[in-house]
């Protein structure tokens, strides 16, 4: 009868394998939860730095461009409207046009990628648009206007949109 007691009293001090068997269950679904939680954070903490980057890379490039258009005293024809060729007095022609694999090119470098639309219109003096098949565009364009689209995760929406307008300063010099 003794023995009896004894392992009475030792089967009430410890667990079963069916409690440990739940407890690890129970476990195991919590830290699931939690590396599911944490993996799509550190995702959209990766996508959104991607995304700043294209902004600040973008900017850059429009920055870029605005100011040496901007020095331009005038614009070359033109045929297409992702394209612009213009002149300046200190650093000569210079060119801007989207490529085939959308990158956006100061003459045949690559300033940024991903671009989904480069857009240029052109106006004289009166804000009146000055058509690419205009023979006398080159005397006409004092105003540019430039449209930037970039498409970072390429789902064919814009992800950052820049637009300016552009007086060129040595225009009729």
């Amino acid at each position: 009868m003794k023995i009896n007691n004894i392992f009475k009293e030792i089967n009430k001090k410890g667990f079963s394998l069916i409690e440990l068997m739940v407890t690890v269950v129970i476990l195991g679904l919590i830290v699931l939860g939690l590396v599911t939680f944490f993996t799509g954070g550190a995702r959209s903490w990766i996508a959104g730095q991607s995304q700043i980057e294209a902004q600040r890379n973008a900017r850059q490039a429009m920055d870029i461009m605005v100011r040496e258009i901007r020095e331009a005293d005038y614009v070359n024809n033109s045929s297409t409207s992702s394209y612009i060729d213009f002149h300046t007095p200190f650093k000569g022609t210079i060119s801007y046009s989207l490529s085939v694999g959308s990158d956006l090119k100061r003459d045949s470098n690559t300033m940024i990628s991903n671009v989904q639309s480069l857009t240029f219109s052109y106006f004289d003096n009166s804000s009146n648009p000055v058509g690419s098949s205009d023979p006398d565009k080159k005397s006409k364009v004092s105003k540019v206007h430039v449209d930037l689209q970039v498409d970072v995760d390429q789902d064919n929406n814009p992800d950052i949109t820049l637009n300016s307008d552009i007086d060129l300063r040595n225009y009729g010099l």
